[in-house]
């Protein structure tokens, strides 16, 4: 474990050495007193948090969501770091091309102190706006729940389903939670939205079944009309945890399964389920994990699932993976009205105003937040409720997306 954390722990002083010429160029303007305070306060941070991220990974009787955080801490001060160290390092080239032009030309530029300062400054400021909003994302953002609503119109939807409404959560990720307070505001919206159907399209943890068990409670609150149906995304697996044994890893996915079904939810292994109204059906389908990166899971088996519903013409199919979509979905002799997924958060990050739209992730996945549309067929891509890595969320709100499905006759 200790030579697993050298690399991040050296990466992290290494940067703050190099930050804290910043720091100590922009304190010659401060009395001594203040300085050594400053000084000493800028290190005791570095090095109570290394001790706090060294000391949690060999507790590993500490809540999982206490380690979760403290990566995140240390995201937060190395991040803006770098940022501010790329403008002392584009000074320092300077001047190490400036001192090499200088053995040849006496004429040449001499170091200016007060050019120095200045990029510090600069450094600071440039440092200063990613913390804050790395902060900010973590205490307001990564809980500011947004309900997205769509309406999708179709030419084949049968009478019996027209105005039906759909709530779709995914991502959860249960063991980011220190309490269920988040999980309990969630449901509390879902609910006050009477959905027809309530949809979760996987990830309910991050690694361990135990991580869900906490909130039970708070799942079984969720009900509608037609049901509650679930899926499993890549992390339900236990594929991201050491296991003492493949016996293990296999009990941790059984375990999972019953909370979903202690929930009270439908969870969906490669196989359907058939809402019949007044003799017109509609066919729910889930796969398990299916995605096209060979870093992912292959666990959905699609014309298993669909076996036994081919003659029902309006199908919902709920993956978590949205790369399925493209790869296998569109290209299945069975057509696949609506898709489900989630998976990609939207990175947790990236730029959503009236008419643009962006995230790094959209250069990993096509369909990565919201409505797509390709002959006749949908996908949806849910945002996420959870987060997972950086504890919080840039940009990006927590989702829970409400859909209404209606004959394109009523549009």
């Amino acid at each position: 474990m200790m030579l697993r954390l050298l690399f991040p722990i050296g990466l992290l002083l290494l940067v703050d050495l190099y930050f804290f010429q910043i720091v100590k160029t922009i304190g010659t303007d401060f009395p001594s007193r203040w300085r050594m305070i400053a000084f000493g306060g800028y290190w005791l941070i570095t090095i109570v948090t290394i001790a706090a991220i060294v000391f949690s990974s060999f507790r590993e009787s500490w809540p999982n969501y206490f380690r979760y955080y403290m990566f995140s801490v240390m995201l937060v001060l190395f991040i803006p770091k770098v940022i501010g160290v790329v403008f002392l390092l584009g000074e320092d080239l300077f001047r190490l091309g400036n001192g090499v032009v200088g053995l040849f030309d006496s004429a040449s530029e001499p170091f200016f102190p007060d050019r120095r300062k200045f990029v510090s400054q600069a450094g600071i400021i440039a440092a200063a706006i990613p913390f804050s909003t790395m902060i900010y994302g973590m205490v307001r953002t990564a809980f500011n729940l947004q309900v997205k609503r769509k309406t999708v119109f179709y030419d084949d939807l049968p009478a019996a389903f027209e105005g039906l409404t759909i709530a779709q959560i995914s991502d959860l990720h249960s063991g980011s939670f220190s309490s269920s307070d988040f999980i309990a505001e969630a449901v509390d919206k879902i609910l006050s939205l009477k959905p027809d159907l309530i949809f979760f399209t996987g990830d309910l943890v991050n690694n361990e079944a135990v991580e869900a068990e906490p909130h039970i409670n708070e799942f079984k609150r969720l009900k509608a009309r037609l049901g509650v149906h679930s899926i499993l995304g890549n992390h339900d697996y236990g594929d991201y945890s050491p296991w003492p044994s493949k016996e293990a890893k296999a009990a941790n996915l059984d375990r999972l399964k019953d909370v979903h079904a202690q929930s009270g939810w439908n969870l969906l292994l490669n196989n359907h389920h058939v809402l019949d109204a007044g003799g017109e059906k509609l066919a729910i389908i889930g796969v398990e994990n299916w995605g096209a990166s060979r870093h992912f899971p292959k666990h959905g088996d699609l014309d298993k699932a669909v076996s036994g519903v081919e003659d029902i013409p309006f199908k919902i199919l709920l993956s978590h993976d949205p790369s399925h979509w493209d790869a296998k979905i569109k290209k299945h002799p069975q057509k696949f009205q609506l898709t489900l997924s989630g998976h990609t958060h939207g990175a947790q990050f990236g730029i959503e105003i009236p008419g643009f739209k962006w995230s790094p992730v959209q250069y990993l996945y096509k369909q990565w937040a919201g409505l797509y549309e390709d002959a006749g067929q949908n996908i949806y891509v849910n945002r996420g409720l959870g987060f997972i890595g950086y504890m919080g969320r840039i940009g990006i709100s927590p989702e829970i997306t409400l859909l209404e499905l209606k004959s394109s006759k009523s549009a």
